[in-house]
């Protein structure tokens, strides 16, 4: 499954999770730590 089409499925949800993700890959943060929505 493609980012676009996963983005068009979930809309927002899949955009805060990729802000998450790419914040995760800077070694900003861990995914295990962010608050679940």
């Amino acid at each position: 499954m493609s980012i676009k089409e996963v983005r068009e499925s979930l809309g927002e949800q899949v955009e805060v999770f990729a802000m998450f993700a790419s914040l995760k890959l800077e070694g900003g943060v861990k995914i295990e730590e962010l608050p679940v929505v």
